[in-house]
């Protein structure tokens, strides 16, 4: 694994992200008592260099509303964790992309929620032009720029009297994003990015995103 030093979008940059991700032992996580869900971590062109799709949820969903988001959700019965994470793209941003795009998995998250969330990382072969949010469980779509996500003032690892664990956060220009969207862009960082063998399953989320 190597780190990654320019992130011009790229077929250069692609392969190097397919040698980082398939180089990780990504580690699954038992789903008894629990339900699967899979995330895409979707690479896209943003201005000529590379960033990562983050959602804002709709107000129109019954959970997590307004919240920041990749697209995902819950894997159907029939479904494996990477078609689930291509038929959330379809329906939450109108991306419809192949099983070639996919370029591998990161490690299994556990939510405070009931979820085992697995990461899929694709890489769409677009920009951020072809980009349509569905308003039903998307607000609006925003890059996550491979800049952005090597900040060196993120992670935050936060102590909160309700858990022994730290939970984690990722600055986003003036905002900030919680696990554990944000232990997912964390490790994709580290892996992807950074050529960095670093593991997230250990840090928490905020007692907000626990319901």
């Amino acid at each position: 694994m190597q780190p990654i030093l320019s992130f011009s979008y790229t077929d250069a940059l692609r392969q190097a992200i397919v040698a980082n991700v398939q180089e990780f032992q990504d580690r699954r996580q038992s789903s008894d008592h629990l339900k699967l869900a899979a995330v895409a971590v979707t690479i896209f062109e943003h201005n000529g260099d590379a960033a990562v799709i983050v959602t804002k949820r709709s107000p129109r969903l019954k959970e997590h509303t307004g919240q920041w988001a990749m697209p995902g959700g819950r894997v159907d019965a029939d479904e494996t964790v990477i078609e689930a994470a291509l038929r959330e793209l379809r329906e939450e941003v109108n991306l419809d992309l192949s099983e070639d795009q996919v370029l591998g998995t990161l490690d299994d998250y556990v939510t405070r929620s009931g979820y085992v969330i697995t990461p899929v990382v694709v890489w769409a072969g677009i920009d951020d032009q072809h980009l349509r949010p569905n308003p039903d469980e998307v607000a609006s779509i925003h890059p996550f720029t491979f800049q952005e996500l090597k900040r060196e003032d993120s992670p935050n690892l936060t102590s909160i009297p309700e858990s022994d664990r730290l939970v984690l956060s990722m600055n986003y220009f003036e905002d900030v994003i919680y696990a554990p969207t944000a232990a997912m862009l964390y490790q994709f960082r580290e892996v992807a990015i950074e050529g960095r063998e670093t593991r997230v399953l250990d840090y928490d989320q905020p007692v907000f995103a626990w319901r």
